[in-house]
């Protein structure tokens, strides 16, 4: 028994710089291959039928159909505004490999295995950099990917899909102290997800910053400022492009603005402000501090939950966000053997909260300006609470396999061996028993096109065609059918610019009076108006339920009202009679052109 216990103890918390690089490859191997378990079960989704699509790639990654056919989406206001907000190093990424002959579509389902990868070895590496022990490499990139995938971030192969890799890269490559690739991760950032550059500079401002003998003075090594200063004149250069970029769908929605528009408030498609305060500046997925699915956690025992507000309480059902915030008090206990091998360097952990959450106030008081709130915390707090638990589990666990034994002396209890297996266990396994919101762990999140025979006919229509609709099915047309949309649902009604929101939000009014108006000179008007060719509606759509089913009857209440009258008296009803050209079970087009020539 004490043979082996001294085995595994010596396997598990060996430094890295007294083993072997087999022992250091096993440990990297097996992190790869659990980093690898969600994304098979992912891709198995994504490929089980020829129309899916992750949800918020419908609105980032339908457009870029026009790398692989130019004629695609021709003068089509979604796809432009897209394409206009879209980070250079995001569009050309996906503009070579549709050179190569890979559709975007395609390349966003398998995309993410590659950058949970490389997530996870940059995430090994760096926990290397603040405490040299294999072991705790696997836990951090355990504990990491465990918290990835309680969001569809890296799933959705969206810029945000981009954090993580380049994050934990900068952060290896800062750690390590490699200048050169660390200013490459800066400047790849700034291609892809331009908002952590800012954190970037801030972290970089407080590595000229050391505490010495209780005082906080300036470094002496004259390295640390030319390392500083060479990173923060690349995040300049790189953040140079955006800030005398004049988008063609401005301005930028000012905060005023924003607080009378219905879209921002609590029931509407872009919630950011509330009257609570807590879930304001805490849990609000736009406004709040915290990583949203920390204040939506949730036992899969106890589903009612889901219909409370979000609350931060609720993260403390997270077991990782324990261990992150034990680390603190584990460093001050000196009697843990590996406390003394932690470096100095762990202070950037701290740093990246304090950058984090100053940037997190400046984005609120520069409303929408910065963008959103939230992005300055969410992606970092993940970071830092995963580094910090994988770094505090394997101090633990190290100190309890040192508990068990004195001396060479017979284990004290042999049981305990038993209790830390049961303990792994249950990290390895407690996410399955979450739910986040209304979705249970791992969150996918893609959408399964039922439709396929009204994708076909609309794919054989002319690649001009602009479709009109209110229903939610509007959504999937430009990833299924490849044809232009007049109108989206929520993910396609952005508000942030308001030379996009007012020209969107006033099609889907005009499109909601049109749809359910008795004249048929205004359905009319509105055809010719808006170069409508199709008009796609669903079965229901007639009926006064349908307006309570369909959000965008919510989302735009005044023109709701204002319809709700006339919904058995449309004219358009009467026309689909004579001008169907496709019906199913759901679904049916009508000829727009038929309806134009009609008296």
């Amino acid at each position: 028994m004490i043979a082996l216990h001294h085995s595994l103890h010596q396997f598990l918390f060996i430094p890295a710089e007294k083993t072997d690089r087999s022992r250091l490859w096993f440990w990297l191997l097996l992190s790869l291959a659990i980093a690898s378990i969600c994304p098979v079960i992912a891709m198995q989704k994504a490929f089980s039928s020829e129309f899916v699509v992750q949800d918020d790639a419908r609105q980032h990654v339908f457009w870029m159909s026009r790398f692989a056919d130019p004629g695609l989406f021709p003068g089509d206001l979604i796809a432009d505004y897209f394409q206009s907000v879209a980070p250079w190093g995001y569009s050309t990424l996906y503009r070579a490999f549709a050179w190569l002959g890979i559709a975007p579509l395609l390349l966003h389902k398998c995309l993410p295995i590659v950058l949970y990868w490389i997530t996870t070895v940059y995430a090994f590496g760096a926990t290397l950099q603040l405490l040299p022990i294999p072991f705790a490499g696997f836990l951090t990139t355990l504990l990491l990917n465990q918290s990835l995938w309680m969001r569809d971030d890296i799933i959705s192969a969206t810029p945000v899909a981009f954090v993580y890799p380049l994050f934990f890269a900068f952060l290896y490559y800062l750690l390590k102290r490699s200048l050169w690739p660390c200013l490459g991760t800066i400047a790849l950032q700034g291609l892809f997800y331009p908002q952590c550059v800012f954190i970037y500079s801030g972290v970089l401002l407080l590595q000229l910053l050391k505490w010495q003998s209780g005082n906080l003075r300036l470094s002496d090594n004259r390295r640390d400022y030319w390392f500083s200063g060479l990173g923060l004149a690349v995040a300049f250069l790189v953040m140079l492009p955006y800030a005398l970029k004049s988008s063609a769908f401005g301005p930028v929605l000012s905060g005023a603005e924003a607080r009378s528009m219905f879209t921002l408030s609590e029931m509407g498609w872009s919630a950011f402000f509330s009257d609570r305060p807590l879930e304001f500046w805490f849990c609000g997925k736009r406004s709040g501090m915290l990583p949203f699915e920390w204040c939506t956690a949730n036992s899969v025992f106890t589903p009612e939950v889901d219909n409370l507000p979000p609350n931060p309480l609720r993260m403390f059902l997270l077991p990782h966000l324990w261990l992150a915030l034990s680390l603190p008090f584990l460093l001050k206990f000196t009697r843990l053997p590996l406390v003394a091998l932690v470096s100095r360097k762990v202070r950037v952990l701290p740093q990246m909260i304090l950058v984090s959450v100053s940037l997190f106030f400046l984005a609120h008081a520069l409303i929408f300006k910065l963008h959103l709130p939230n992005r300055y915390t969410e992606h970092s707090f993940r970071i830092v609470a995963a580094l910090a638990a994988g770094l505090a589990l394997t101090i633990l666990l190290q100190g309890l396999f040192n508990s068990m034994t004195q001396r060479n002396e017979q284990p004290k209890n042999p049981v305990m061996l038993a209790i830390t297996g049961i303990v792994a266990i249950g990290l390895l396994l407690y996410p399955v028993l979450l739910r986040f919101e209304d979705v249970s762990f791992p969150v996918i999140q893609y959408s399964t096109g039922r439709h396929p025979d009204l994708y076909a006919f609309l794919y054989q229509q002319p690649k001009d065609s602009v479709i009109a609709s209110i229903d939610r099915e509007i959504n999937n047309l430009p990833s299924f059918a490849q044809r232009s949309i007049l109108v989206g649902g929520r993910g396609f009604v952005l508000p942030y610019h308001l030379g996009y929101y007012q020209q969107i939000s006033q099609r889907t009014i005009d499109l909601m009076r049109a749809q359910y108006s008795p004249k048929l000179t205004e359905v009319q008007q509105f055809i010719q108006t808006y170069g409508v060719d199709l008009w796609l509606l669903e079965a229901r759509s007639f009926r006064l339920n349908y307006l309570e089913t369909n959000p965008v009857f919510r989302e735009f209440a005044d023109t709701t009202a204002e319809i709700r009258p006339r919904v058995r008296r449309a004219a358009l009803e009467r026309m689909a009679e004579s001008c169907t050209v496709f019906q199913n079970e759901t679904f049916t087009v009508v000829d727009a052109v038929c309806v134009l020539g009609a008296e």
